[in-house]
């Protein structure tokens, strides 16, 4: 195991759980949070989900959560708040970081 990580880990570990926040509209704001998710939603229906990548590379993540999409995600909420996604999360270029999103918090694929 690597040094940044096992720092990753424990940060992820440490750190506050992630949160939802919700804008209105069908696309994401230009600026996201640090740590927390956004979900784009017009009317009753979410279209999509962004995040900065937790590695740490600053890059923005978008994923669609709109039934008629493939690739898609399913986002769940538990009572607390806390996101979940499914499936797994993986980049393909650049970082190519992979992860899963469970109640908040990144679980690093190895």
């Amino acid at each position: 195991m690597t040094l940044r990580r096992w720092w990753r880990g424990l940060w992820e570990r440490l750190a506050p759980a992630r949160r939802l926040r919700v804008v209105e509209g069908d696309s994401l704001p230009q600026a996201l949070p640090w740590r927390d998710l956004v979900v784009a939603r017009d009317g009753d229906e979410d279209w999509c989900v962004g995040l900065r990548c937790p590695c740490g590379c600053r890059s923005t993540i978008e994923l669609l959560v709109i039934p008629e999409a493939k690739p898609r995600w399913d986002l769940a909420v538990d009572a607390k708040g806390r996101p979940s996604l499914s499936p797994s999360v993986w980049r393909k270029t650049g970082c190519r970081s992979h992860f899963w999103l469970r109640s908040g918090r990144v679980h690093w694929c190895d």
